[in-house]
């Protein structure tokens, strides 16, 4: 037992990750804060504060606008295409069917690679002339959907959005295959032999035992399509005509290209604002049913 004496041994342990995380963590989110209201160019040494002013110019910019619906458009597609396809593949495989060892790391195998490979992996699957897909679309027959994937300000958002999803889809199947373990064995067999069909036992018992993986696999999903990044940079930059763009990319390239740090800041600041409040949605539901 830890006597009173002793009470500074658990905070000498932490003391060292608290430090690192202060530097690393919230003193950059409270400069950021604080240059959201200047228009510090990231360089000079003076910083002139103007108020809210990045904030109303921000509403008023065509470019930032565009940035918020393509985030809108990844965190539709992030909870409606990865979640029940994730889900689908870890009941599969739950099923321990012939080959579902190797089915497994199959799927599993675009997690161990990073977004910056995956985009210039997906960059040459969509090249226009010579790209696998479009050849592919030749060879069967459905010419009349070849697309110039990157390139057309219709389609663009979508194609990343796709590439992405493709590496987002096995990180929810992991999610459901470890909360299939705590789904009950004897309950499912017990609802088999009163005559229940498969949906019934799905909609009844196993869907409301993967409650909790569900709402860590939406809330994560959620949180993945706010920050995206690094495939929109790697694949187009936020092109063509900025038609790509999101929040994440809008906010580097005033800041550190076009050296407005303030107004980079005050994207971030929104940006921040919008994750957090689905992580503090997802921390008062974690606590509800802790209770």
């Amino acid at each position: 037992m830890l006597t009173k004496k002793r009470w500074w041994v658990p905070w000498a342990f932490l003391a060292l990750p608290l430090i690192m995380y202060i530097i690393w963590v919230l003193v950059p989110i409270g400069r950021t804060f604080i240059y959201s209201f200047s228009s510090w160019d990231g360089l000079s040494k003076n910083i002139d504060f103007i108020g809210l002013d990045n904030f109303r110019m921000l509403f008023g910019d065509r470019i930032f606008i565009t940035a918020l619906m393509n985030n809108i458009k990844w965190f539709i597609l992030f909870i409606i295409i990865p979640v029940p396809v994730g889900l689908g593949f870890a009941m599969l495989l739950d099923m321990k069917l012939p080959g579902s060892k190797l089915f497994k790391t199959l799927v599993y195998l675009p997690m161990t690679l990073s977004f910056v490979v995956i985009g210039t992996m997906w960059s040459w699957i969509y090249e226009p002339q010579y790209g696998a897909l479009n050849s592919f679309l030749d060879a069967i027959g459905l010419d009349f959907l070849i697309t110039p994937w990157l390139s057309d300000p219709q389609v663009v958002t979508f194609s990343l959005i796709f590439a992405a999803i493709w590496r987002q889809i096995p990180y929810v199947m992991v999610l459901f295959l470890a909360g299939l373990k705590n789904v009950s064995k004897d309950q499912v067999e017990a609802a088999y032999v009163d005559g229940a069909n498969a949906w019934q036992r799905f909609w009844n018992i196993i869907l409301p035992a993967l409650k909790p993986s569900m709402i860590v696999a939406v809330t994560v999903s959620i949180i993945d399509s706010l920050r995206a990044f690094d495939i929109v940079f790697v694949m187009t930059k936020g092109g063509p005509f900025h038609s790509s763009t999101v929040l994440a990319n809008f906010m580097y390239i005033e800041a550190f290209n076009n050296y407005r740090m303030g107004y980079g800041s005050a994207i971030a600041v929104i940006q921040f604002a919008i994750t957090f409040g689905f992580i503090i949605l997802y921390l008062l539901n974690v606590m509800k049913n802790e209770e």
